[in-house]
């Protein structure tokens, strides 16, 4: 683990030296120079996309500060590799790069929830012991044998034996009978559901990318429409033209986001 605890403290803070230069051009600067400032500063200015998918993972059996670390990291990896070139937001691309390198520690890590560490011994010398006591015994050892092996109660044997179940955790992609209908069922149809921050994140880049590339009256459409609830009639009143003409607007405006939309699922 590491992480520059200069960059971590001043996560909120821009380097005043950068204050007045846009994240697009930093990015643009940085691939040409590689310049570690201009790195830290591209990483001060996202942390908090750090912060947002750490916390999705709090309380899943690994120390927050732990996850944080490894989030940031990912951050760093979705700095280097990113395209500014390419026209969308940085953080839809780096939503999935960090949360890759999470889900990687995850895995590596080894168990999946938190165990007490007199459990995860205790494992380790039930699974030796039965090694052994097979060869032995010629026979798969019973609860018995491995407790008087190890010299501890059986309620130990089976407790941990228990617990070792959430080292190795189950595919989501394990299938259930379903019991005689058509289709089978997954397991993540079971427990799985949508993050809505994820999507949070890429409606808003997305929204964002979109609206630079309108003109101030189109803004305002937009604006007023989708965000203020307004009317057709009541924009075009304040606009002073027609509410036809709001109308053939807000279709052409509707156009430039499905094009953009098509653009992104290209990629």
């Amino acid at each position: 683990m590491f992480m520059d605890k200069k960059i971590k403290k001043n996560k909120d803070h821009h380097n005043s030296a950068f204050g007045g230069i846009e994240t697009k051009e930093l990015f643009m600067v940085y691939r040409d120079n590689r310049d570690i400032e201009i790195r830290n500063e591209l990483i001060n200015r996202h942390m908090y996309i750090t912060e947002i998918l750490a916390k999705k993972f709090i309380n899943k059996g690994i120390d927050y500060e732990d996850i944080y670390q490894v989030a940031s990291l990912g951050l760093i990896y979705a700095i280097e590799r990113f395209d500014v070139d390419k026209g969308f937001e940085f953080s839809s691309f780096a939503t999935p790069t960090i949360i890759g390198e999470i889900k990687k520690y995850f895995r590596d890590k080894g168990w999946s929830v938190r165990v007490p560490r007199r459990i995860q011994e205790l494992s380790k010398k039930i699974n030796l012991a039965k090694a052994k006591l097979q060869q032995d015994l010629q026979r798969i050892p019973k609860v018995s044998d491995i407790a008087e092996y190890l010299n501890v109660t059986e309620e130990e044997v089976i407790e941990a034996m228990e617990a070792s179940q959430v080292y190795t955790p189950k595919s989501l992609d394990v299938t259930y009978d379903s019991s005689g209908d058509d289709k089978d069922i997954q397991l993540q149809d079971i427990i799985g559901k949508d993050d809505k921050y994820f999507d949070t994140i890429e409606n808003r880049d997305f929204i964002s990318m979109c609206m630079k590339k309108l003109n101030e009256v189109e803004i305002k459409i937009v604006n007023d429409r989708f965000f203020e609830n307004k009317t057709q009639i009541q924009v075009a009143d304040e606009l002073n033209v027609s509410q036809m003409t709001v109308s053939r607007m807000e279709k052409k405006i509707i156009k430039k986001f499905r094009k953009e939309l098509n653009k992104l699922n290209e990629i």
